[in-house]
Parts: C-alpha cells; sequence; structure tokens
C-alpha cells in the first residue's frame, strides 16, 4: 500500500505488514534484510535504530534540543555492526543527511556504515 506525501524528493511511503518506510526503495531494502536475516546471513535486524550524536544543552538561557541519527536499520553480519541507510541520489547530497553522517561516523567509529542507493 502506498501513502501520498509531500516530499521533496517525491518519495511515496509504502506500508507492508503495518510499518510504514518512508520510501518504496526504503520498504523493499527491508524486505531484503528480513528475507537475509531469515536466511540467517545477518542476525540481530532492527530499523529506525537511534544515535544520539549530541545530547541537549542549555547556552546563555536558550535550551538546544538533541542530536540524533536515525538509521533505516542495523544488524550483525559476519561479527560487523552494520548501520545501514537507504538513499536515493538526492538525498545523498542533502546538507543535513550528509552532516549527521559524518558525525555519525565520528562518535561510533567502531561500526561499519553503508549507503544503500
Amino acid at each position: 500500500m502506498h501513502y501520498r506525501s509531500q516530499n521533496k524528493y517525491h518519495a511515496v511511503k509504502t506500508k507492508i505488514d503495518g510499518v510504514i518506510y518512508d520510501s518504496r526503495k526504503e520498504a523493499a531494502r527491508a524486505c531484503e534484510l528480513m528475507m537475509m536475516e531469515k536466511a540467517g546471513v545477518i542476525s540481530d535486524l532492527k530499523f529506525q535504530v537511534p544515535f544520539l550524536l549530541q545530547t541537549a544543552f542549555i547556552h546563555d538561557d536558550k535550551k538546544y534540543r538533541k542530536i540524533e541519527y536515525f538509521a533505516d536499520a542495523t544488524y550483525y553480519e559476519n561479527g560487523q555492526y552494520i548501520v545501514e541507510d537507504t538513499k536515493s541520489p538526492a538525498t545523498k547530497k542533502n546538507k543535513e543527511y550528509r552532516i549527521k553522517k559524518k558525525l555519525l561516523l565520528f562518535q561510533y567509529p567502531d561500526i561499519t556504515f553503508r549507503e544503500n542507493l
């Protein structure tokens, strides 16, 4: 089932087994990952996993919210912890995404990061 959304990248939200994904491409990748887990290729598959990039703080009496990165999926493959995001070429160029990705890699140097394009 597809949901119409006003997304600047024209992504269509897609619902599979009661879960709504941000795009058809992300939903298709989620299905692939679920099959890989069932086949024993990967383990401990999780979706929309938050990673804290910066805690909330107060500066000059102004409150700043925490900054989080939400990975599309995380799992273990051959003993490695994989953090994966599904992006289109256009969303991969998004400035906010690029900054958060850099912060993620800096804060969590032991992860293996994959972009599914």
